[in-house]
């Protein structure tokens, strides 16, 4: 099956970027649909982009504008692009994959949405 490892989170200030990077492993990746969640203390995960196995993308209101998802060319590595980082942003970022999950119901329901595989997931921190 498809493993995940994020990277790429740490502390940052009010207005500054950052980018994650999830290596995805073990299996075709053009198999998989896949995405970003964060997840704030105390909540449940919601998704804050998605991208199929083409080109189509899908984006959480909170972010759109200023986050963005993508994959390299090879389509090993998912990365999600974050700029304009607010305080309200800081959390635990996972990025996820599954064959059949609908993107757009990712970001626009809150929870896992049955995403059936998960990297362990990497701190994002902004300061005000």
């Amino acid at each position: 099956q498809v493993q995940l490892k994020e990277s790429g989170g740490g502390s940052v200030q009010a207005g500054g970027s950052l980018r994650l990077s999830c290596t995805v492993s073990g299996e075709d990746p053009n198999k998989y649909r896949m995405a970003w969640f964060r997840q704030f203390p105390g909540k449940q995960r919601e998704g804050v982009a998605a991208i199929d196995s083409g080109h189509r993308k899908t984006y959480a209101a909170a972010v759109k504008g200023r986050f963005t998802i993508s994959k390299d060319s090879t389509k090993t590595i998912l990365y999600l692009q974050m700029n304009k980082l607010e305080p309200e942003d800081s959390a635990t970022c996972d990025c996820a994959a599954d064959p059949d999950v609908d993107i757009d119901l990712v970001v626009s329901l809150v929870g896992p949405v049955g995403m059936r595989h998960w990297g362990q997931g990497t701190l994002v921190t902004v300061s005000s």
